[in-house]
């Protein structure tokens, strides 16, 4: 591997970047910015993946790519956290997400959930994690965090995300603390808006600092951190990533951190729209940031590092600061990126999948009433509710690819009826008239908070004394918002593994374990 006394500019920069590419195969944009601007690392989402084959020869390409033209192996970074975050395959076994896996009230839950996605991720030349999420959601209104904090209190968070953490880095994998210093407590999805947190560093230090000191203290590797504007700490107007206050100061200084920091993805709107993502990668260095997430666009990193090679040129930007992150880079890629042969047999293997179902049956949560067991066939129970959609990255496309009412009416061979996301008066006076003489409702909820028309029709199935039980498969604070009797379950999630999860909660066969307090 080479090392940094053998490095030009560009290379040093091109290690500090992170890039992506919309494909299931390496475009020509993504060569271009290895071989030409020196990148040496690289983001994987959904889109760059179909299967464990397919992923597992994606990876190997993008290795070749790196060594032969950087001279270095990448990393190979991928935001795996589990449950509504995942990127892996259907034949891998995806875990579930953080509130999720709290609720069983088992840290050793965390500490295997991330064993187990560290062993398949290895398998297929993945080295990088970007989880756990280490942030309090002590804001039930938080639209991009939520169920993907382990919970309202620093001391759950810290417990079940070091666990987690541990999982990881056992397994072989890097693992990323994020999002520093906290995303808990807003109401505003840096995807699409710039959020602000008006708290002192007193009171930061009293809740949401309190996890990432924890983990730094159990030897964390690398924190990313939040596009969020803290006023009474940075008072210039830019948020945490470009914060020399906050990464430097704050993080490295006061607390004593010294591995790895990582940036957001700086094509988020907070940072896109607010001050370019260009500019953004070039305050975030001068900030402390080490390694610079732009992960959709190959083209924007060539803007961002011809700024960076001029801000040191010119002298506004130190060299040092770049060769002391490319020293840290370097030393956790001889560290993490080992190149062995891909083992596909671990992906997916049996002992995963049975560890992950029973792990996931005691992440169910009933929150209130008694249920009644459902019978296979029974004709008097109706299975209800959306499709899901996606609420980040400015996109709310409707997801067809599953329904809850279908899975269920499948499977109980029972009638079902798919709700739109929203019901207006109309179509909830139709839903309604389609649940006349059927005696028990089981209703999916999703962002319900969101889409009021469901919680309207949850509430004249309850007036015209139908017997409900509603699910929430998201953000389990919905079921706070409805008045009456009924039975309440939180499943976290609206994927194929949840609803496996909660059919033998369903038919009386197994009484939840797991436990969650609701309260807006």
């Amino acid at each position: 591997m080479k090392t940094i006394d053998q490095m030009s500019l560009r290379e040093k920069i091109g290690q500090m970047f992170v890039t992506g590419f919309p494909s299931k195969e390496l475009s020509a944009d993504m060569k271009e910015v290895i071989e030409q601007y020196k990148v040496g690392n690289m983001i994987l989402f959904s889109h760059n993946i179909d299967n464990k084959y397919q992923l597992g020869g994606l990876v190997t390409e993008l290795q070749q790519w790196f060594t032969t033209h950087t001279g270095i192996p990448g990393f190979i970074t991928i935001d795996q956290e589990g449950g509504r975050v995942t990127r892996m395959p259907k034949d891998a076994t995806n875990v579930a997400g953080a509130m999720a896996i709290a609720s069983s009230g088992r840290p050793e839950n965390a500490y295997a959930a991330g064993r187990i996605t560290a062993r398949e991720l290895k398998a297929l030349g993945i080295n990088f994690n970007l989880a756990p999420v280490m942030d309090v959601n002590n804001n039930a209104l938080n639209p991009v965090i939520n169920v993907r904090s382990y919970g309202d209190s620093a001391q759950k968070v810290s417990e079940y995300g070091i666990s987690m953490m541990k999982g990881l880095l056992d397994g072989g994998v890097m693992s990323s603390l994020k999002h520093f210093p906290g995303h808990g407590d807003t109401s505003v999805d840096s995807h699409i808006g710039l959020p602000t947190i008006d708290k002192s560093l007193e009171e930061l230090e009293q809740l949401e600092l309190l996890p990432f000191k924890a983990a730094i203290e159990q030897g964390a590797e690398a924190i990313m951190s939040a596009h969020i504007l803290f006023p009474q700490i940075e008072k210039s107007g830019v948020p945490g990533t470009m914060s020399y206050a906050i990464i430097t100061e704050l993080l490295k200084e006061k607390l004593g951190y010294k591995g790895l920091v990582i940036s957001d993805c700086m094509e988020m709107d907070a940072i896109k729209r607010y001050y370019g993502t260009a500019k953004g990668a070039l305050g975030a260095v001068k900030a402390g940031i080490d390694l610079v997430f732009i992960s959709h666009t190959p083209s924007t990193v060539k803007e961002a590092i011809h700024l960076i090679e001029e801000a040191v040129a010119v002298g506004e930007l130190d060299e040092a600061i770049i060769d002391a992150a490319v020293t840290k880079i370097l030393a956790y890629k001889a560290q993490y990126v080992v190149t062995e042969d891909l083992d596909y047999e671990i992906v997916g293997c049996d002992v995963h999948r049975r560890a992950n179902e029973l792990m996931r049956t005691e992440t169910i949560c009933r929150t209130n009433g008694e249920i009644e067991p459902i019978q296979t066939g029974d004709e008097h129970v109706l299975f209800m509710g959306s499709y899901s959609y996606r609420t980040d990255l400015a996109s709310s496309s409707v997801n067809q690819e599953i329904s809850f009412p279908q899975y269920m009416g499948e499977h109980f061979q029972a009638t079902y009826e798919v709700i739109d996301i929203d019901p207006n008066e109309e179509q909830i006076g139709a839903a309604l008239q389609k649940a006349r003489g059927y005696r028990h409702v089981v209703f999916g909820l999703f962002n319900a908070r969101e889409n009021k028309g469901q919680l309207a029709l949850v509430q004249k199935l309850l007036s015209a004394d139908c017997k409900v039980t509603a699910i929430t498969l998201g953000r389990p604070y919905d079921l706070a918002l409805i008045e009456g009797e009924y039975y309440g379950i939180a499943a976290f999630e609206y994927t194929l593994d949840a609803f496996k999860s909660l059919i033998p909660i369903l038919n009386g066969e197994l009484d939840p374990t797991a436990n969650i307090t609701i309260q807006l």
